[in-house]
């Protein structure tokens, strides 16, 4: 078996596509899951309870873009649409596609559906006189819920 990857996308969704591009180094988007999708209990002579758990389908989304740059400004107006008026804010959805190849031509996109999320928060700020890179990224972290993996 073989995985090739590569040329992968992040869409964000709120009123148009918007493919995001103005990405910087190393992880430039991560998806995790912070809670399992089931729960499970064993009890008396080991009957076993599964439950589902909807929180499982919550997604934390980690983004390193370039600061000031166009998907910097997009971020951002996001995070003060949702500032400045809370209970009318137009939650944002999205894909991320990730494309793996199998070394023989056939691509399978493995698709995360994300659905109603916002911005979290500001992204953090530094400066640094030593060349650290980071200072001029602007790392985003957005949550979405009702997540979906879809292969195909």
């Amino acid at each position: 078996m073989i995985s090739l990857t590569g040329d992968d996308n992040l869409i964000l969704n709120n009123g148009s596509d918007r493919v995001l591009k103005d990405f910087g180094d190393g992880d430039i988007a991560t998806l995790n899951f912070p809670d399992k999708l089931v729960e499970a209990k064993v009890g008396k002579n080991g009957n076993t309870i599964f439950a589902f758990k909807a929180s499982g389908k919550k997604v934390e989304v980690e983004i390193r873009v370039l600061a000031g740059s166009n998907d910097d400004k997009f971020l951002n107006k996001e995070l003060t649409m949702y500032q400045q008026n809370p209970p009318s804010y137009v939650l944002m959805s999205g894909e991320f596609i990730k494309r793996v190849g199998d070394g023989k031509g056939k691509v399978t996109n493995v698709v995360y559906k994300l659905e109603n999320g916002l911005v979290a928060g500001y992204p953090n700020a530094k400066e640094n006189v030593d060349g650290e890179i980071e200072q001029s990224l602007a790392i985003y972290s957005l949550i979405f819920v009702n997540t979906d993996r879809i292969m195909g």
